[in-house]
């Protein structure tokens, strides 16, 4: 089967700003050396061939110590590869904050499309260390420490899931290496990856930031919708057409 991927967004989920179930941990001394597993991580990563998409994601906005959204955005998302990156905002409800936020969220993930290598999972930007075997979602994964190697709003100290045969990030979850702003005390996300149609993408993404003077808000984004490479080229060769109308 075919895989693409595309795991650099999570540094532009964290700019601004993860329930997580994992069964059955074993602690014992690594079966694959460490240095076997981010060979095979960053082959992994390196070997993939980009193909177009379009995903409509969902992003809500949740206030402090708030059960309900108080804003709900839906963003179409086209990639083309290699590094070409735009949206548009399909509908936006609630507070005008929300829409603020993901405009915002979604500014810098088209910037960062064009530097994939300062996000990456690999030595350049990480030290890694082994912390055990687990399942997560059923599958078995290795489960191993981030800690990142600058202090940079784009890079994670915490966790990495790592597939035990593809070797494909499933998740990721800790604390942004630095805030983007002042406002912000910390920001804790989590973000979760999942083979679409032969995409290797991130599918959800949980930010809790901690906020100076008006404390803890959420924004969390799903995906609502996938459109391969085919529905893309259809698009495209539609809005070349001479007989297209916007």
């Amino acid at each position: 089967m075919r895989v693409t991927t595309r795991t650099l967004t999570m540094g532009a989920s964290i700019a601004l700003f993860c329930s997580f179930g994992v069964a059955q941990m074993t602690a014992h001394r690594e079966a694959v050396p460490l240095n076997l597993m981010i060979d095979a991580m960053e082959k992994t990563q390196a070997g993939v061939r980009p193909q177009p998409y379009q995903v409509i994601r969902e992003y809500r906005l949740f206030g402090a110590n708030e059960s309900s959204a108080n804003s709900d955005v839906v963003v179409e998302v086209d990639f083309r590869p290699p590094a070409n990156e735009d949206y548009r905002i399909q509908k936006s409800s609630g507070s005008d904050r929300g829409q603020e936020v993901v405009r915002r969220v979604m500014d810098h993930e088209v910037e960062a499309t064009f530097n994939q290598g300062r996000t990456a999972l690999n030595r350049d930007n990480y030290d890694f260390n082994y912390i055990g075997e687990t399942i997560l979602d059923g599958q078995p994964c290795y489960l191993l420490g981030l800690k990142p190697r600058r202090k940079e709003k784009d890079l994670i100290s915490g966790e990495v899931w790592v597939d035990k045969h593809s070797f494909f990030v499933r998740q990721i979850e800790g604390e942004v290496a630095k805030t983007p702003s002042w406002w912000l005390k910390k920001v804790r996300v989590k973000l979760v990856f999942a083979d679409l149609q032969g995409t290797w993408l991130q599918i959800s993404m949980e930010a809790v930031a901690d906020v100076r003077i008006v404390g803890p808000h959420t924004l969390t984004s799903r995906v609502l919708d996938y459109r391969g490479a085919d529905v893309v080229a259809s698009t495209s060769s539609r809005m070349r057409s001479p007989d297209h109308k916007q």
